[in-house]
């Protein structure tokens, strides 16, 4: 993403750009280095590669069995049983089992339930109440011109081997679009980064599009507040702050980067600013994910560590990449074994890298940053360590946090029972001298964490709220 300079982090403006905006096209390969080019190429491609059960039809990031561990069935009802006790007491859960809480993230979330974890877990599923309204209001205005026009020339390179981004103009790029365009109305201040579109394309791989927005406005708010501002001040500082981290988990490392003068903004920024959904297995990238919403930064702290760690933390690796050309080509090509779910996964729990880190060696950075180049020219809003810390910043009520039914079925059993007793209501009222003032609903409300009886001969009459393929596994 930035051009290798010796000695200096980040090549000014035109490098900072290509972060903000690009025109380039991207190359599409099969795998194997075939390239492709015209639409009509890749879909006779994509018709001849069978999708995985995340929805890839290709590229690197397609399931692999050997890259993920495999959960027996029962495990995993057993998993989305407890997982629906939390959502629908989450207040209770955040505010006294926490730790089991984080403990069940780092198991990993039931894919079934992802979607509406991430929402809750993010705080976006509070921000979508207290805002109702608000997401169908941007999404209805036109949008900057000069954001409108970089966001559509940058919908085709976010996962172009999925299912969903597939399509020039299919349901999932008009999708995205919407997403980040209705950002730029929210914080017109800050505008379209494109390192913004890959972290929406992935919460609506889960989630419909409202519930993205609120997503991205909270990763980008609290999690990852200033990443995404002209200028990448806060990415520079937290890679220093990650500089310094590498020193106590791999002096070998830290010294060979050190010696060949890499500044980590070289080769930490896409990791960061796409939080690994570019670089890591999917598998891995979901498990990732599961835990960073859940406990905030210091997990992309600590999988950045890990790599940098396993890819030049022994002499025998270092003898590979004498130089600077070397190092970044290493980097750029990390080993598989490193990424694969299970080893991931116990390398970054075991890691001992704490939220007091990271703030001290943040204010740490600061300070040297003033020393040296003067004022910060963003003020980026304070960051939110975590699920627990966005809550306790902003409690939210009882109401904000209740499950909204996502399908409302207009049953004849249930329209009969209420007309009956409609009716016997009315003619106890009429004795009474009373007067029936307001109808009875007849939609029967299905909540999504509450069994409900079946009924025979109940056909499906209307929904209001279409769903995609996506969302079926989220919300059912």
């Amino acid at each position: 993403m930035a051009k290798i300079e010796p000695g200096n982090g980040l090549k000014s403006a035109e490098s900072r750009k290509s972060l903000r905006g690009t025109t380039e096209s991207l190359a599409l390969t099969d795998g194997e280095g075939n390239l492709f080019g015209s639409d009509s190429e890749l879909n006779v491609y994509t018709s001849e590669r069978q999708t995985d059960k995340y929805g890839f039809i290709g590229g690197a990031q397609q399931y692999s069995e050997q890259s993920a561990e495999n959960i027996p069935p029962e495990v995993l009802r057993q998993r989305e049983a407890k997982w629906l006790d939390m959502l629908n007491n989450w207040d209770k859960w955040m505010a006294k089992r926490h730790k089991k809480m984080k403990l069940r993230c780092q198991k990993g979330i039931p894919p079934s339930l992802r979607g509406r974890a991430w929402l809750y877990l993010s705080g976006g599923k509070v921000k979508r109440e207290q805002h109702k309204g608000k997401f169908e209001e941007l999404d209805s205005q036109a949008g900057d011109p000069k954001w409108v026009d970089v966001i559509e020339r940058d919908l085709h390179r976010q996962f172009p081997f999925h299912e969903m981004f597939v399509a020039r103009g299919g349901h999932g790029q008009q999708d995205l679009y919407r997403v980040l365009k209705a950002y730029t109305l929210h914080r017109p201040e800050e505008g379209y980064c494109q390192a913004q579109a890959p972290i929406a394309a992935v919460l609506l791989m889960h989630m419909p599009a409202e519930d993205a927005f609120w997503g991205l406005v909270q990763i980008c708010e609290k999690y990852l507040p200033g990443y995404y501002s002209a200028g990448l001040e806060a990415i520079q500082l937290d890679g220093e702050i990650l500089f310094t981290l590498l020193k106590r988990v791999s002096p070998l490392a830290h010294r060979h980067l050190k010696k060949h003068k890499l500044d980590p903004i070289l080769y930490m920024t896409e990791w960061f600013m796409c939080a690994f959904s570019r670089t890591l297995p999917w598998v891995s990238v979901l498990r990732v994910w599961d835990m960073f919403l859940c406990e905030g930064v210091k997990i992309i702290f600590r999988v950045g560590l890990v790599l940098l760690k396993c890819m030049l933390g022994s002499q025998d690796k270092l003898k590979t990449c004498q130089g600077q050309y070397e190092t970044m080509e290493l980097l750029k090509t990390i080993d598989t074994r490193y990424m694969q779910e299970g080893f991931l996964v116990r390398e970054i729990l075991e890691l001992p890298v704490s939220e007091r880190d990271i703030e001290k060696e943040h204010l740490a950075s600061v300070r040297r940053w003033k020393e040296t180049r003067g004022e910060l020219h963003c003020k980026s809003l304070p960051r939110m360590h975590g699920a627990k810390a966005i809550m306790a910043a902003e409690p939210p009520s009882r109401q904000d946090l209740r499950q909204n039914p996502t399908i409302i079925v207009e049953s004849p059993l249930a329209t009969k029972s209420n007309g009956e007793d409609k009716e016997r209501k009315n003619t106890k009222e009429q004795k009474n001298g009373k007067k029936n003032s307001s109808p009875t609903p007849v939609a029967a409300y299905l909540e999504p964490s509450e069994p409900s009886p079946l009924l025979k001969d109940a056909a499906l009459l209307g929904s209001n709220q279409s769903l995609s393929s996506a969302e079926y596994d989220t919300y059912l």
